[in-house]
C-alpha cells in the first residue's frame, strides 16, 4: 500500500499545490503522459499523488480512497453532509481564497441586507405568485445560511455554468456564487449584500478519517503531518 494524496489535476490550484509542496521540501512530480493522473513526491517514500478534479477530492476523502486531499473549503462543506465527521482540516494552505456570497441586481436600491432580501422575496411572491429564484451550485451551504438568517419565500435553481449571467438571462432574480474580487459580479450589474458572505473559503489540506492504513502507512502519515505543519 501507499499513502495517497489527492491533488487538483489542473489550473491554478494544481500549480499552487505543487509550489506549496516545494516549500515543505517535497518536490511534486507529475506522472507524465502515460500516467497523467498520478505522480510522486520526491523527498519522502511510500507516497502517491492522485490527480483529480477539485470537486472529486471531497468524495474520495469521504470514502477513504485517499488519505489526504487538497481542495477548497467550499467544496468539502457543500458536497459532504456532516463533513467534520468524515474529514479533518489539517493545514490551511493560504491560497485559493474566494468568498461564497449572495448577490442581487445593483438596481435593487432598497435591498442591501438579508432582512431586505427576505422582505423583497415575500413581496415578489405576492406579486408574481411564485418564489424568488436564487441561482447557485452551492445548494447545501446557501440553504443552511438563508435558513439561519430567517430568509424565506425563495427557491434555489441549479446553475453549473456562468452563474453571474443568470439574472441577465432571466433564469433567476439573484445569485449565490464564489468570487475573489467581485469584478465579474459588478460587470454583470450585481452587488453583494452587506451581510451576504456565506463562507470565506480557501484551499485546505484535509485528512480522511476512514482511509485504511498499514503500519508503514501510519509512519508515512506521521512524517507527512510533521512536514505539512512545519513553517
Amino acid at each position: 500500500m501507499s499513502v495517497k494524496i489527492g491533488v487538483p489535476s489542473k489550473g491554478r490550484l494544481m500549480e499552487d499545490a505543487f509550489k506549496w509542496f516545494g516549500l515543505k521540501g517535497l518536490k511534486a512530480v507529475h506522472g507524465g503522459l502515460e500516467r497523467e493522473y498520478s505522480g510522486t513526491l520526491d523527498g519522502i517514500l511510500n507516497v502517491e499523488l492522485v490527480m483529480l478534479s477539485a470537486g472529486e477530492i471531497p468524495r474520495e476523502l469521504s470514502v477513504g480512497r485517499i488519505h489526504f486531499g487538497i481542495t477548497g473549503m467550499d467544496l468539502v462543506r457543500e458536497k459532504l453532509g456532516l463533513w467534520d465527521r468524515r474529514v479533518v482540516e489539517t493545514v490551511k494552505l493560504e491560497f485559493g481564497h474566494a468568498d461564497l456570497v449572495i448577490a442581487v441586481p445593483s438596481f435593487w436600491v432598497d435591498v442591501n441586507t438579508l432582512d431586505d432580501l427576505d422582505a423583497a422575496a415575500a413581496a415578489f411572491r405576492r406579486r408574481h405568485g411564485f418564489r424568488l429564484r436564487i441561482a447557485t451550485k452551492y445548494h447545501r451551504l446557501v440553504r443552511e445560511f438563508l435558513r439561519n438568517h430567517g430568509v424565506a419565500d425563495y427557491q434555489l435553481v441549479d446553475s453549473q455554468g456562468a452563474t453571474e449571467g443568470a439574472v441577465k438571462n432571466e433564469t433567476a432574480e439573484a445569485i449565490a456564487d464564489i468570487t475573489t474580487t467581485g469584478v465579474t459580479l459588478r460587470a454583470n450589474h450585481l452587488k453583494i449584500l452587506e451581510d451576504g458572505v456565506v463562507l470565506k473559503s480557501q484551499a485546505m489540506m484535509y485528512r480522511a478519517l476512514c482511509a485504511e492504513t498499514s503500519d508503514e502507512d501510519k509512519a508515512t502519515l506521521n512524517e507527512l503531518l510533521m512536514r505539512f505543519k512545519q513553517n
